[in-house]
């Protein structure tokens, strides 16, 4: 596994989009950081990224 990217790190899309905990990888699909996060309601979502798409989250 190649990724740039930890379990519990915080996430977010190069080109924007919500603050996303790094929470698993799943090596071999193409889709393979595992990412969650809140959205406005208070409803935890789950989403697959590629690692390319994806930078460290500054706060």
């Amino acid at each position: 596994m190649s990724t740039i990217f930890k379990k519990g790190q915080d996430v977010k899309q190069e080109f924007g989009g919500p603050i996303m905990k790094v929470i698993g990888f799943e090596p071999e699909l193409i889709e393979n950081v595992i990412t969650q996060w809140e959205d406005e309601e208070g409803t935890i979502i789950t989403g697959k990224f590629m690692d390319s798409v994806l930078q460290p989250a500054d706060h």
